[in-house]
């Protein structure tokens, strides 16, 4: 089936993506490849390679194309990872992932978002991504640890149980701040040791959960 959107969203890569100084080769092919518009509902679809974060169900956000691309980048994939992403969201940012890293783990706090997360990438044919369902800001201990971490929503600080499950060598890439505008933060760790700077502001719906904001 030829895809409608494909040289709308090969415009986007362009402009949005490579015109803001994304570099990585690897990131604008997928960013090429995935079609964001299967991650939104059909009345969203002609706004979809727009210059925006877009409504998506229960009142979550899909992240704009440029964040997710920002955002990937700072993870250096090379394709032999083990990747832990915190809101699922959508799906879109762990098709992103799926197509530059071995394994991804992404987890949802919202059960219906997760299920309809997991059928996109299914449909799609994304079979080394695994949706599930709790509370992100605790991670899943039984497959830590994981050689990247990134989460997608706005946390007050880096959950601590999370850096712990971030394997030596590794990086966590998140948006840290209050709930209304955030810093993009990206901490590495070596030798047990951990280092961080920032990259940009930005705003991104609050990390619920035990360790992020109460909702």
């Amino acid at each position: 089936m030829i895809d409608p959107y494909i040289n709308i969203r090969s415009e986007m890569v362009e402009k949005q993506i490579v015109g803001r100084g994304i570099t990585d080769a690897r990131v604008i092919e997928a960013m090429k490849k995935v079609p964001r518009h299967l991650f939104l509902n059909p009345a969203m679809h002609h706004n979809a390679y727009s210059d925006n974060a877009l409504p998506i169900e229960e009142n979550q956000t899909i992240s704009q194309p440029y964040i997710v691309a920002l955002m990937t980048q700072s993870l250096q994939l090379t394709g032999k990872e083990k990747v832990l992403e915190i809101g699922a969201g959508s799906g879109y940012q762990a098709a992103i992932l799926a197509e530059l890293c071995r394994r991804v783990f992404t987890i949802e706090r919202i059960p219906a978002l997760a299920k309809k997360a997991r059928e996109r990438l299914e449909s799609l044919g994304y079979t080394n991504v695994a949706v599930l369902t709790g509370d992100g800001t605790l991670g899943r201990v039984e497959f830590a640890p994981y050689d990247r971490i990134i989460i997608t929503a706005a946390a007050p600080d880096i959950p601590g149980g999370l850096l712990k499950q971030l394997s030596d060598n590794g990086c966590l890439v998140a948006p840290v701040g209050g709930r209304d505008f955030q810093t993009l933060r990206i901490i590495q760790k070596e030798g047990g040791e951990l280092s961080e700077h920032d990259l940009i502001g930005c705003a991104f719906v609050p990390l619920i959960g035990k360790n992020g904001w109460k909702n």
